[in-house]
């Protein structure tokens, strides 16, 4: 039994937890054949990748909105491969994280000089050109058509075309993204969090922060470009219109209102954002103003984010229940010591 707790200081319980959560989505193709379920879990699995992109840059207290322009990159290079007869999804998989990392490196030499609202400008901008890219180069993305017909991906030969496939397949790239966060957010979480708190300090002590900010942004990058692949593959066709910079606020308020102390924290912001998303969308002219409603409410009710607020609420309730021990009363001056 002692084997749990020295795992869970290991790897982290936070991250067993979000683990063995979307290990367990693997069986909901099997026990519900609902689209509507299909649908709006596809979009939460999405959600969350592309979640993790931004709480891993959180990490180092730097706000990304390039989220959506890595994740074209990484949905135009996979429809592209499947354009060409590249289908296998171990190959489309590497191809997807491997393509907006690269041209997140050279990227990141630059940008990641900036700080604060700089930072997020220059991010901002960054998707809004390769929007502009995207939409201006019709022979190679297919401009404002976009490239359709993209044929299913297959594993060992089998195609996974119907839905409970969609839906396995974006359970697995989530996995994938969560085994990579969990990874690179316990191995460096002390060089993350010595930037986030103070990052002149930290390199004064010798700290390689540009290293780290680097290594940080790749990653995040690749992240993004698997959710690119799994919202591609959702859709079968690649459009401007799925990777607009608007799509940026969405991710960061699924991080914020979930919680950027924990990696439960885009799991269970995206969930209950796409989840209410869905609910309100059938309120005609008022979903949006009732989406941005609960946003305000969470943020102001949990301060944290929810897992942040729950995690403070049971370090509260474990802390009061601990027995106090009371030190014994000391002996008065001057009175002597009885023999027994």
């Amino acid at each position: 039994m002692k084997f749990l707790p020295r795992l869970a200081e290991r790897v982290g319980g936070a991250e067993i937890a979000a683990l063995g959560t979307l290990a367990l989505c693997l069986a909901l193709p099997f026990v519900t054949t609902d689209p509507l379920i299909y649908s709006v879990s596809n979009q939460a699995l999405i959600a969350v990748t592309a979640a993790f992109s931004v709480y891993l840059m959180l990490r180092m207290n730097l706000l990304t909105f390039a989220v959506p322009a890595f994740m074209a990159m990484g949905g135009y290079a996979v429809a592209l491969a499947s354009l060409g007869g590249v289908t296998d999804v171990v190959a489309l998989t590497v191809l997807s994280f491997v393509v907006p990392a690269v041209v997140a490196l050279p990227l990141g030499a630059l940008v990641l000089r900036l700080r604060g609202v700089y930072f997020v400008l220059v991010t901002f901008v960054l998707t809004e050109i390769l929007q502009l890219v995207v939409f201006e180069t019709p022979r190679l993305t297919g401009g404002a058509n976009g490239l359709a017909g993209i044929p299913a991906t297959t594993a060992f030969g089998v195609a996974l075309g119907d839905n409970r496939s969609v839906l396995l397949l974006a359970t697995a790239l989530t996995l994938v993204s969560a085994g990579i966060t969990a990874t690179v957010t316990r191995r460096f979480r002390q060089h993350f969090a010595a930037i986030e708190e103070n990052e002149i300090l930290a390199q004064s002590l010798g700290l390689v922060v540009w290293r780290y900010k680097a290594l940080g942004f790749v990653v995040a990058a690749g992240l993004a470009g698997l959710a690119g692949f799994s919202l591609v593959t959702m859709l079968l066709t690649a459009h401007p219109t799925s990777f607009s910079g608007g799509a940026a606020v969405n991710y960061i308020a699924y991080t914020i209102v979930g919680g950027r102390t924990s990696i439960l924290g885009p799991m269970v912001g995206s969930a209950l954002l796409v989840w209410a998303s869905n609910i309100f969308g059938g309120q005609g002219q008022y979903s949006q103003g009732l989406f941005g409603l609960l946003i305000i409410i969470v943020i102001l009710a949990a301060r944290g984010g929810i897992v942040g607020t729950l995690q403070s609420l049971a370090r509260r309730v474990l802390a009061a229940r601990r027995p106090t021990v009371t030190a014994p009363a000391p002996r008065t001056t001057g009175e002597p010591e009885r023999m027994p």
